[in-house]
């Protein structure tokens, strides 16, 4: 298997080109194998190019545990970019069908490589049964206790779950998102969790604890729905720059979705016998 490394602010994934369906239905099973640190290369997940219908490309992504996750916002810069500059399909704008429908990236050229890519991430609900959540009424500044820790969340169907704690970052240590993430008298299939601190009106530090990933360096659709919470609760404004451990991507709320701004890295080539 012929395959690229890459990485958007620290979040890092496999690419793997399969539009000839050489790998359909073994994603899961290969995801496991290639994303482990010790005995395969090492990865939060893996990202699998796929022919498609009704879009320009389709972007498969599973989680390094094996589990398949709609959407992923680094994931699908780093995906944009690597269509971008293999030449695969080289459009300023490229449609990208997820599994949360159809995501537009948007290209921004240096020398015929994308330098940056602005995604259009779609809309977050908070209604519950999109989540899902198992409470009827919106999840905002709801009360839970986990392990004997009060926690004020805030969840969204940003592509996929996500719950936002808002505080200072030194209070949590990201591995309480597991706890958090299986708290199954809310979140029955679990939910991705950020931790946000609020520096000013446009700016927000987050860590995220992922659903089938666990603590990662950033999370794209988690940056998106930190800053989409922080504007709901009236704690910043529309456009906001967001600090992971990873690095910066900047997030703008308008009037048709959340949208974010961003670069990313291809780290490597290889070949691998693993598969």
């Amino acid at each position: 298997m012929i395959f690229t490394k890459m990485h958007g602010t620290g979040n890092d994934f496999i690419i793997i080109d399969d539009r000839d369906e050489k790998f359909l239905n073994r994603e899961s099973s290969i995801a496991k194998i290639l994303c482990d640190r010790h005995f395969g290369i090492g990865a939060d997940g893996i990202l699998v190019i796929r022919n498609s219908n009704s879009a320009d490309i389709e972007m498969i992504i599973i989680n390094s545990d094996g589990s398949y996750a709609a959407m992923c916002g680094n994931g699908i810069r780093c995906f944009a970019k690597y269509a971008y500059d293999e030449n695969i399909i080289k459009k300023n704008e490229i449609s990208i069908m997820t599994g949360d429908g159809i995501k537009i990236a948007k290209i921004e050229d240096n020398g015929g490589i994308a330098e940056k890519v602005k995604i259009y991430m779609g809309t977050a609900s908070f209604e519950t049964k999109n989540i899902p959540a198992l409470l009827k009424e919106d999840i905002i500044n709801h009360t839970i206790f986990v392990n004997n820790k009060e926690y004020k969340i805030n969840s969204m169907l940003m592509g996929v779950p996500h719950t936002v704690v808002m505080g200072k970052l030194e209070k949590f240590d990201v591995n309480e998102g597991k706890y958090i993430e299986k708290y199954n008298e809310i979140f029955p299939e679990g939910t991705n969790v950020n931790f946000c601190e609020v520096v000013d009106e446009s700016h927000v530090k987050v860590k995220t604890w992922e659903r089938g990933a666990g603590a990662t360096l950033s999370c794209g659709t988690g940056c998106c729905a930190s800053a989409v919470a922080a504007n709901k609760l009236g704690l910043t404004g529309k456009k906001v720059q967001v600090s992971v451990p990873g690095g910066i991507v900047y997030v703008e709320i308008e009037e048709d979705g959340v949208y974010m701004i961003g670069d990313s890295m291809i780290t490597f080539r290889g070949e691998t016998d693993l598969i």
